[in-house]
């Protein structure tokens, strides 16, 4: 597809298809909200969550359908602010800056040239450095707004201003290549290696409750996974494991349990936020990498395969009589009527 996107969006042209698919994308980044506030966490009297899936559904909306439906963010961003407290003046704010923040990150995204397939090791440092730089704008807004309204005080506003911008930079790096693979053209995803991918799975669901229940802090256990799941399965498997890793963590920091047992509100962020990162950064960074290297070695193969069929179709050619029913030789052909030169004594 020219315009880069995973599917064909030509039917978005019609207004009615942009009016539904704008509600769907509401529709969805209210539903990804309240999933969110499961795992929320109370820092300092504001409500935050180490993981935010709206940044991540909103980025990858953009990217599919392209910047039009911008106001289906806009509006699931309200009615999520709306099943939690009673709009106000000040939610425009809010809402301007969780519309803003996936807007400027899909705008950067495009300006390095990022591809929604997500197979270059480009592509996952553009997604990290995308999500990284726009979510300043989301979190800037919402933790300005509790300082300008009282709630929140001037000394507590870089604690609670960096719990939100990792909240929503997960979202856009757990929740984003997850949508964006589901919605690639079928037949991208292969069961030939389903036993393997059947061990996977069963690995995963004892080995991160294992390492996310137990309190002597088992979290490294999880990292062995990643990278069997990115080197086997490229970024489907290494992204579901990860996600998988986050949301369980998540629920055990919630819980206070786990390897986070006997800390403080603080401190279980910081150590669910380190966690969730490192998490989010080695299953995209490194399947990505796997991913560009099995491009490469299957562009290579190509062409070793054309240029062999060249000079099978070369040798061919040089054995096949001439005009006058003779072989060609290397010093060219011989004039009719005259017999080879003797070989030198």
């Amino acid at each position: 597809m020219s315009d880069g996107s995973v599917v064909d969006c030509r039917w978005l042209r019609r207004p009615a298809g942009t009016v539904l698919t704008t509600l769907l994308v509401a529709a969805a980044y209210y539903l990804s909200g309240r999933l969110g506030l499961l795992g929320r966490l109370d820092i300092e009297g504001v409500v935050v969550t180490p993981v935010w899936p709206p940044t991540g559904v909103a980025v990858a909306a953009l990217l599919v359908f392209g910047l039009r439906v911008w106001p289906g963010v806009a509006l699931g961003s309200l009615l999520v602010i709306a099943s939690l407290t009673t709009p106000q003046a000040t939610t425009l704010v809010n809402v301007a800056g969780n519309t803003a923040a996936p807007l400027c990150a899909v705008l950067l995204l495009r300006r390095i040239g990022f591809r929604p397939d997500v197979s270059r090791l480009r592509d996952g440092m553009a997604l990290v450095f995308g999500g990284l730089c726009a979510m300043v704008i989301s979190s800037t807004a919402g933790v300005g707004v509790q300082v300008l309204t009282g709630k929140l005080d001037t000394g507590d506003f870089w604690t609670v201003w960096l719990a939100w911008w990792v909240g929503d930079t997960m979202g856009v790096l757990l929740v984003t290549p997850l949508i964006l693979l589901f919605l690639a053209p079928k037949g991208r995803f292969g069961l030939h290696r389903w036993k393997e991918a059947l061990c996977l799975v069963v690995t995963a669901l004892v080995l991160v409750p294992l390492a996310a229940l137990s309190p002597i802090s088992l979290l490294f256990l999880v990292f062995p996974l990643l990278v069997w799941a990115a080197l086997r399965f490229e970024l489907i498997g290494s992204m579901s494991c990860a996600l998988f890793a986050s949301v369980l963590a998540t629920f055990e920091a919630n819980t206070g349990g786990g390897a986070f047992v006997r800390q403080s509100g603080l401190e279980v962020m910081a150590k669910l936020g380190a966690f969730n990162g490192a998490v989010a950064l080695t299953a995209l960074l490194l399947s990505s990498l796997v991913t560009e290297q099995r491009a490469t070695r299957r562009s290579i193969q190509r062409a070793c395969d054309e240029l062999a069929e060249v000079l099978d179709h070369l040798t061919a050619g040089e054995n096949l009589p001439n005009a006058a029913g003779q072989r060609a030789t290397d010093d060219g052909p011989r004039p009719p009527g005259r017999a080879p030169a003797p070989p030198p004594q």
